[in-house]
């Protein structure tokens, strides 16, 4: 066992589920378990002590040695600890942050660079690993586990927050399925396919997750055709190179059976340790992978 690590707050936890649901108050602890999963869940309520992604990233101790992969111009962690990992350096971040409308972003010195988003560069192990919102723009996402597990000390673990497409512009999205995931990795991928493009450029649904929660999606083919043609400029522009976009979309759920049988097939060693449901109103949920401790 590595000196880092902790004991991870349970996915349910019948005394806060009780406590957030005072109505709930004199159901038997099988009666609010089943409430949980067939209404809780599906309706947002808060059923574990984590409150905030500042919660679930306090579960990391600060002392030990930390990689955040692709923290842009706002990292999740800070401090002396802390290394990153990105496909831009931090004068190209910058640049890319003005681009896009911010005024004095302020990126972190990124450690390690590789404009193909290569984690075989980093020469180092880390207790934990980090990444917001990342996760869904792999090419290849059995690659990216391992590798995240080839840096890892045993017994490390991989936080991802990821985010919901039931409740982001991946709304009109399926799935993402294991034999997609298994696709990818048989092909090697190491660029998006036209697919995820015309998808995430021309198929988007808006991003407001405060609507997504109250049901408003707003219309699947809104401006189609002005943005299929935008999404095939972007594609054929980039002459085979990496576009960046979605090409994963997760629920909680989903998630969980991905991994699970990635683990069968021996293709990922990573397990799931915990994976928080959605919030309601919030748009991403929370996952800890684990590296086995030996």
């Amino acid at each position: 066992m590595t000196a880092y690590m902790v004991e991870f707050p349970a996915e349910y936890d019948a005394a806060v589920y009780k406590s957030e649901n005072a109505e709930l108050a004199n159901f038997s602890p099988q009666l609010l378990e089943q409430h949980y999963y067939l209404y809780g869940v599906p309706e947002g309520r808060p059923g574990n002590a984590l409150k905030t992604r500042t919660d679930f990233l306090t579960l990391i101790p600060s002392t030990a040695k930390v990689l955040e992969i692709g923290p842009y111009f706002s990292p999740s962690m800070t401090g002396e600890n802390v290394k990153y990992f990105d496909v831009l350096s931090r004068e190209q971040l910058i640049e890319r942050a003005i681009s896009q409308g911010q005024t004095e972003p302020n990126p972190p010195h990124i450690d390690y660079v590789s404009p193909v988003a290569d984690l075989g560069v980093i020469d180092a192990k880390f207790d934990y690993i980090v990444s917001s919102y990342c996760i869904e723009h792999q090419t290849d996402l059995i690659k990216h586990l391992q590798d995240v597990e080839n840096l890892l000390h045993p017994g490390g673990s991989y936080f991802v927050m990821a985010p919901d497409k039931r409740y982001c512009h991946d709304y009109w999205m399926k799935e993402s399925g294991v034999a997609e995931v298994l696709g990818a990795h048989h092909e090697n991928r190491t660029t998006h396919p036209f697919r995820s493009v015309v998808e995430h450029l021309a198929l988007s649904a808006h991003n407001d997750h405060f609507r997504h929660w109250a049901g408003d999606h707003g219309y699947p083919y809104e401006d189609f055709l002005p943005r299929l043609d935008r999404a095939k400029h972007v594609f054929e522009n980039a002459n085979g190179n990496y576009v960046d976009v979605h090409s994963w979309y997760f629920t909680p759920d989903s998630m969980r059976e991905i991994i699970h049988i990635l683990n069968r097939t021996g293709d990922v060693k990573l397990s799931c340790a915990r994976c928080y449901d959605t919030r309601r109103d919030h748009n991403d949920f929370w996952v800890i992978l684990q590296k086995a401790n030996s």
